[in-house]
């Protein structure tokens, strides 16, 4: 693979949690025509220090680009970047279906034992099913379901931590004790 080969990335961005700050990244990749494929926020590891995952098709090229136009910005204390294999990750996914489906439909009770879904919930008019995974597993499974009727569906952004020791961990906690 060239290094100009477009490929997925994960990017692990630490900031302090101000509002703005979102507009702010994902205009940095707006300026350069780049589609967020996911996006997920939430605290990190150290308390009042929020992580940011995007993920992206781009060349790692223009990936070193961005993480330090994303570094510019003032309330970001991190950023990093990892392809898939450095991680690991995690999408999950939300199935509302009729509820008499679960009952009369065989099928439905096999798809959910093999695809190791968990029923969330369950009322007379529907139940929903949750399912975390990869995107290959959430999609077969909603391939699954489709023939039966999905009442509604959503699907997470990714979630990921590194398969290597994070270096950030000890910098926030520097941080954190100044």
């Amino acid at each position: 693979m060239s290094i100009e080969d477009k490929q997925l990335f994960t990017v692990s961005v630490y900031t302090e949690n101000n509002i703005g700050l979102l507009n702010r990244i994902s205009a940095i990749f707006q300026r350069r025509h780049i589609n967020i494929e996911s996006l997920n926020t939430s605290p990190s590891e150290i308390e009042g220090v929020s992580k940011f995952t995007i993920v992206v098709n781009i060349t790692e090229v223009n990936m070193k680009k961005i993480i330090g136009q994303i570094e510019k910005q003032v309330e970001v204390i991190k950023a990093y970047y990892h392809k898939l294999d450095e991680i690991i990750y995690q999408i999950a996914g939300l199935f509302k279906i009729k509820s008499e489906l679960l009952f009369e439909e065989r099928q439905i009770q096999n798809i959910i034992k093999e695809s190791n879904a968990r029923i969330v919930t369950v009322n007379k008019e529907f139940f929903v099913l949750e399912k975390s995974g990869k995107k290959e597993e959430i999609v077969t499974l909603y391939n699954q379901l489709s023939p039966f009727g999905i009442m509604q569906y959503t699907r997470s952004g990714l979630i990921a931590v590194t398969k290597e020791e994070m270096k950030i961990s000890s910098l926030l906690e520097a941080i954190k004790n100044n």
